[in-house]
């Protein structure tokens, strides 16, 4: 196991949240390596931190330990958790769906609940609304330093009792392909779906090909176009659409150089869905 932990969190940086957070990581260890994962998930948004944690772990060396604190529910009966996966990373979070993403499409290998009277930043016990400093990045830092052994931070949980999301699955039929569009490529507005390049592939969908793209908002079609199936942005002029894929692998929808998000009023999540055929030639 290395020694790097990344942190992840709502807080933004407007504050002292996240150094203190750093403070308390350094102080249990010098020798560790922190880095952010993001400091600007939506506030409360576990749909979003839970992708982000996706989007990212499997691309940091095995034995990794991640702290992923958006915790609208800090305070309450909700459970600290730690996991480990089947990629071989380490994740710190609150039991709030955080870890629907990486279970649904990495797989999980163990859960620990944490015992946040015991294992927790010395002199906190009277905070009960910062978990991220006195529970999650203390123990996170204690896991990366090998201070601790991951099953020392609390008690075995079965992987049944946590809490999930919904995750919408794919669908391919001969006709048509249909997903969810499960968060944006935030700075620029496009979107990214759940569709894997592989259902273009069964479909005989290939770069420059024209698919009708069909978006709807809980059920109902707020968008239609005829849209190129292309490399890159530079394949397209300046503001056309196009579609993709994103560094996952799979769909994405974009508008070059503007953003799709903004321009046609496309949200995120569960109720938003995007339905892709291939366009007739004439």
């Amino acid at each position: 196991m290395g020694n790097h932990l990344v942190l992840q969190s709502d807080f933004g940086l407007g504050d002292g949240a996240v150094s203190a957070m750093y403070g308390v990581a350094y102080t249990v260890s010098e020798d560790i390596k922190i880095n952010n994962l993001t400091h600007d998930i939506p506030p409360y948004d576990i749909w979003v931190a839970s992708y982000r944690l996706y989007q990212t772990v499997k691309y940091w060396p095995k034995g990794t330990v991640f702290v992923s604190v958006v915790d609208p529910g800090v305070g309450s009966d909700r459970r600290s958790i730690a996991c480990l996966t089947k990629s071989g990373h380490y994740i710190i979070t609150p039991d709030n769906g955080s870890l629907s993403h990486i279970n649904y499409y990495e797989g999980i290998e163990k859960v620990i609940a944490i015992d946040e009277v015991v294992s927790r930043l010395p002199h906190s016990e009277e905070s009960h609304t910062f978990h991220g400093r006195d529970v999650y990045a203390y123990n996170g830092a204690r896991l990366a330093s090998k201070q601790v052994e991951f099953e020392d931070l609390g008690q075995s949980i079965s992987l049944n009792s946590i809490e999930k999301l919904d995750i919408t699955e794919a669908i391919e039929s001969e006709s048509e392909l249909s997903g969810s569009i499960d968060v944006l490529d935030i700075r620029f507005g496009s979107l990214w779906t759940n569709i894997p390049l592989s259902y273009l592939k069964n479909a005989n969908i290939s770069h420059g090909d024209e698919l009708i793209v069909k978006i709807y908002h809980k059920e109902k079609r707020v968008y239609q176009n005829i849209i190129k199936f292309v490399r890159s942005f530079a394949d397209v002029n300046v503001g056309e659409p196009l579609v993709y894929v994103n560094s996952l692998v799979n769909i994405g929808v974009a508008v070059n150089q503007d953003s799709f998000s903004d321009l046609y009023h496309i949200g995120t999540g569960n109720d938003w869905t995007i339905k892709l055929s291939k366009a007739p030639k004439f």
